[in-house]
């Protein structure tokens, strides 16, 4: 009887072994991309992370205003589209200086959009935002491929502030400076080319 369990104990161990030693020569036989593949796939997980991190604005630099959507960072070139005109008067005896088209941004959804993904804008054309009410305003050039000139009108539609020949693609915010309810973007350029300062008015 104690043979008799010896030997069942020895096959059992036998056996054992074996498939120890199978498993074992079974794993390094395994091709070279099985080791490597997990090693892949998190270098491109780490890639795709970074690669999609600056879509996220700088939260802690943002203003609490005005932080625009990610929906509004759609790829496709918008076209212009003309939805109104603009005059630009002098503030002394307010003569016209020049008359563009526009492009209205009215809500929250076209005001963050912007001229986002433009690559060339019209001399003789301009976005016209408009807000419910003046305030301080701020803005950036996220996304914005061309140079412009962004000016500040207050409720009275009077130029308050001008920022000229602002830097494509740049979160620098751009501040109205004073308190604003109307701002008209427009090439960069576009104020010394036709003597637009401050104190002049915008009519549409």
């Amino acid at each position: 009887m104690l043979n008799l369990f010896q030997h069942l104990l020895k096959s059992i161990t036998y056996e054992t072994l074996k498939q120890v030693r199978g498993d074992r020569n079974r794993l390094f036989q395994q091709p070279v991309f099985y080791y490597i593949s997990p090693i892949i796939v998190f270098s491109v997980v780490i890639a795709f992370a970074a690669l999609i991190w600056p879509i996220f604005p700088k939260w802690g630099n943002a203003p609490e205003k005005h932080i625009f959507p990610l929906y509004a960072y759609a790829a496709d070139e918008p076209r212009f589209t003309k939805e109104g005109e603009l005059t630009f008067l002098s503030k002394t005896g307010r003569k016209k200086i020049i008359h563009i088209d526009i492009e209205i941004a009215g809500n929250d959804y076209e005001r963050g959009k912007g001229l986002m993904y433009r690559h060339s804008l019209s001399d003789n054309a301009g976005m016209l935002f408009i807000f419910e009410r003046s305030g301080p305003l701020s803005f950036w050039m996220r996304n914005t491929y061309i140079s412009l000139d962004i000016i500040f009108a207050d409720e009275n539609r009077q130029i308050v502030t001008i920022q000229k020949n602002t830097k494509p693609l740049s979160y620098v915010q751009i501040p109205s400076k004073r308190n604003s309810k109307y701002v008209v973007e427009v090439n960069a350029g576009f104020c010394d080319k036709y003597g637009i300062v401050i104190g002049d008015f915008i009519t549409f």
